[in-house]
């Protein structure tokens, strides 16, 4: 039998939901998570927009219950072992589910003086060069050791090890979430092995039918920035930022896609993704 927490963390694990049969790793490990997914997570699917989803960060830090499951999530990510996961699927979701659920923790547990922020970028590393963003920080603990979300995101998940083993894959960037409005839509449901495929093809569907993040408007084809900044990761999947879309976008927008040699990018909006954000409808485009 695989040694796959230690003695404290199978125990709340066991406690946390007794007579419930896991299916797996994912399953087991982020019972917390998924608490706070269940509570506070409001997926939408709109005629406007299409798919978002925004998080009720008031709501959470209102219910008493919040901190015990903080408590409780951080407390069995230090105590698991990422050594003993097993394979693509497995290793995959646990790290989506580990980089989303930390991005949460940071906002319900970081409030400068009291106040959630406006945007991630408070936190330093955009307009305050002199303090690390939110995403180079180091503060997050999996199985005693430090990671940075960029870690998670960059090093692991679209990194040189996965991608020499085959497991990188450019999807990833449509199943993790930076809490912002602009970012793809993060989902009600943990990632696991047996659904870590039907999700990362689900989740980049519905985000390339977003207006959010892609649309023909004024006769081009406008899309998110993730495509600027991860023009390789695409690049690598499919050969190009153009093929990735004609192979995930809705039929219309690949049409586009597949005759237009020019992408133009929609702003990104960092606001944070909490419900009343996303009144406004999709992200402006650039001037």
């Amino acid at each position: 039998m695989r040694n796959l927490f230690s003695f404290t963390a199978l125990l709340w694990v066991l406690l946390s939901a007794p007579g419930t049969a896991f299916a797996g790793i994912n399953s087991g490990l982020f019972v917390a998570y998924q608490q706070l997914l269940d509570n506070y997570l409001t997926e939408v699917q709109s005629p406007r927009d299409g798919f978002y989803s925004a998080f009720d960060y008031e709501k959470a830090l209102e219910d008493g219950a919040t901190a015990g499951l903080l408590e409780q999530q951080n407390r069995a990510l230090a105590d698991f072992a990422p050594a003993t996961l097993e394979g693509r699927e497995e290793s995959v979701a646990f790290w989506i589910n580990t980089y989303n659920y930390f991005m949460i923790a940071q906002i319900l547990t970081d409030r400068p003086d009291g106040r959630l922020v406006d945007s991630v970028w408070d936190y330093g590393g955009r307009f305050n060069p002199f303090v690390d963003s939110v995403f180079d920080v180091s503060r997050f603990v999996v199985g005693g050791r430090s990671y940075s979300l960029s870690e998670i995101e960059k090093d692991i998940l679209l990194g040189d090890d996965y991608e020499r083993r085959g497991w990188k894959d450019a999807r990833v960037h449509f199943a993790v979430n930076c809490a912002s409005v602009g970012c793809p839509p993060l989902r009600k449901q943990v990632y696991t092995a047996e659904n870590l495929e039907t999700m990362l093809a689900e989740n980049t569907r519905m985000a390339l039918a977003s207006s959010r993040h892609l649309r023909v408007q004024r006769g081009g084809l406008y899309g998110t920035e993730l495509f600027k900044w991860y023009e390789q990761d695409f690049a690598g999947a499919e050969g190009s930022v153009g093929a990735f879309i004609q192979r995930w976008a809705p039929a219309e927008v690949a049409r586009v896609a597949a005759t237009t040699t020019e992408m133009k990018f929609i702003d990104y909006d960092w606001s944070l993704n909490r419900p009343e954000n996303f009144r406004s409808g999709p992200g402006s485009l650039p001037q």
